[in-house]
């Protein structure tokens, strides 16, 4: 399993590059992946802190990582996690459609790499 929040999240915090984590991970290793939200904080000498608290929505970079573990990894199983501030059904199923279509756009890929 491979958490894209949670990668996203350490990265920044850490000043660490989020691509090249993921692309040192062996493919064969990840059998699902996980996204959640994470909320920011502003901190003394404009320094940023990001804390995976699973309450709100994927954010965009995350999204864009998220395709990358796609491409590096396959169409895995997704699992967005949202643990607190659980919002409106409609916002769930809204992320879970964009996950869906992150998941068809890389299998389309997928088919016609294999094509080709």
């Amino acid at each position: 399993m491979c958490d894209v929040n949670n990668v996203y999240v350490s990265a920044s915090n850490h000043g660490w590059d989020a691509l090249a984590y993921l692309d040192a991970l062996p493919p064969a290793a990840i059998g699902e992946l996980h996204l959640a939200g994470h909320s920011v904080r502003q901190l003394e000498h404009g320094q940023v802190l990001r804390i995976d608290d699973h309450g709100s929505r994927v954010a965009p970079p995350v999204w864009a990582l998220y395709e990358h573990a796609l491409k590096r990894f396959g169409p895995v199983p997704t699992l967005i996690e949202w643990d607190t501030d659980i919002p409106a059904l409609e916002v769930l199923m809204g992320e879970a459609a964009i996950a869906e279509a992150a998941l068809e756009k890389t299998q389309n890929e997928s088919m016609c790499s294999n094509i080709a």
